[in-house]
C-alpha cells in the first residue's frame, strides 16, 4: 500500500526530475524531496553520485516494509511505469484493448498506442535535439578572447543550419500534427485526459517553449504548454519547489 512506503525524489534544478515530481502529486504518494542546485559549469553536484553512480536526476529511493535497503531508480521513463505500476497509476494510462479484442495483435486502442509511443518519444526523439540546440547556443557564448569567437560561432552555425534546425523543424510539425488528430479532439497527446505519457512530454515542450515561444508556427503545442500549466497536479509540483527552494523555473 502506498501508505506504507516512502518515496525521495533526487530533485535537480532545471532538470527533467519535475515530470516526477508532477507525478508524484497525481498518484498522491508519500514522498520527500532533496533538492539540488547546478554548479557553476550547469552540471548536477557530486553529491547526486551518492545516490547512483551516474549522478544524474532524476532518482528515486523507494523504502519498503520487509525491505533490507531502499530500491534505487533512474530514468524517467523507467521512473513513471514503475510509480504508475504500484501506486494507482490506471487513471493515467488509458485502456488497451478494444473491447472483444482483447491479447489480439493490432487489438490495442488508439489512445494506448499513442501512450506507448509518446512514453519513449520524449527522451528518444525530441529531447535530444533540444539539448543539442542548448549546447550549440552555449558553443557560440563560449567564454573565449573576442578575436577567436567566430571559430565556435561559426561551427554552431553550421551545425545547425545542416542537421539541427531542420530536425527540430520536422520533429515539432509532427507533434502539432499528432496534436491536432488526437482522439476525442485532444488537447493532449493521448485524447482529453492527461496521461502519464503528457506527463513525459510536458518537460521538454515547457522547456522549448520557453527559449523559443511556439505559439505563431505551433498553436497546438503551445495549447498543450498552456493546458499542462493548468493541470492542478503540475501547479502542486511548482509549488512544492517554491516552497523548498523560494523559486521555480522550468528550462533545460
Amino acid at each position: 500500500m502506498a501508505s506504507d512506503v516512502k518515496v525521495t525524489l533526487y530533485w535537480l534544478e532545471k532538470s527533467r526530475a519535475h515530470r516526477i515530481l508532477w507525478l508524484l502529486e497525481e498518484l498522491n504518494v508519500p514522498y520527500e524531496v532533496k533538492t539540488f542546485q547546478r554548479g557553476a559549469d550547469m552540471l548536477a553536484p557530486p553529491e547526486l553520485k551518492e545516490i547512483h553512480p551516474l549522478g544524474k536526476s532524476p532518482v528515486i529511493a523507494i523504502e519498503s516494509p520487509g525491505a533490507s535497503k531502499p530500491l534505487v531508480l533512474a530514468e524517467s521513463g523507467l521512473i513513471v511505469e514503475y510509480l504508475c505500476d504500484h501506486f494507482g497509476g490506471e487513471r493515467l494510462i488509458p485502456t488497451r484493448y478494444s473491447k472483444g479484442k482483447e491479447g489480439q495483435v493490432g487489438g490495442e486502442t488508439e489512445e494506448w498506442m499513442r501512450y506507448r509511443y509518446y512514453m519513449h518519444f520524449s527522451e528518444g526523439s525530441l529531447m535530444p535535439f533540444l539539448v543539442m540546440k542548448l549546447l550549440m547556443d552555449s558553443l557560440k557564448n563560449a567564454p573565449i578572447p573576442f578575436f577567436l569567437k567566430f571559430i565556435p560561432q561559426m561551427v554552431a552555425n553550421q551545425v545547425e543550419a545542416q542537421f539541427l534546425n531542420r530536425n527540430i523543424t520536422t520533429t515539432l510539425e509532427f507533434l502539432e500534427g499528432q496534436l491536432e488528430t488526437s482522439p476525442e479532439g485532444g488537447p493532449f497527446f493521448c485524447g482529453s485526459k492527461v496521461t502519464a505519457a503528457d506527463i513525459m512530454m510536458s518537460f521538454p515542450l515547457i522547456a522549448a517553449n520557453a527559449r523559443m515561444p511556439l505559439k505563431d508556427q505551433y498553436p497546438m503545442l503551445a495549447r498543450f504548454v498552456e493546458n499542462v500549466e493548468q493541470e492542478e497536479g503540475y501547479k502542486r509540483a511548482n509549488a512544492k519547489i517554491e516552497q523548498i527552494d523560494g523559486k521555480f523555473q522550468a528550462s533545460l
